[in-house]
């Protein structure tokens, strides 16, 4: 993989990986958000986010900002680090 400041990174396997990153995020925000007992409703409320947002989230279909990764760990009461325990 290359990176020129005016076309970005480059690579046939970016895309793919990038994808992976978002699909074991959103399984673990998943897994957090059920294991309390929570809806993406009652999450989406608890850090005043809108419920299609979660929702794209856990399906791997948005990246978040690090900003509301660090307000759904406080809603889920855990470390914001804690929905990144499966990337090892």
């Amino acid at each position: 993989m290359t990176f020129s400041r005016s076309a970005g990174f480059r690579g046939a396997g970016w895309w793919a990986h990038r994808a992976a990153i978002l699909r074991r995020f959103g399984a673990t925000l998943r897994e957090l958000r059920t294991e309390r007992g929570l809806s993406q409703e009652k999450l989406a409320e608890a850090c005043e986010l809108d419920r299609n947002y979660i929702g794209q989230i856990e399906r791997a279909e948005w990246n978040p900002a690090v900003v509301n990764v660090i307000k759904i760990a406080k809603a889920l009461g855990v470390l914001p680090g804690d929905p990144f325990r499966n990337f090892r």
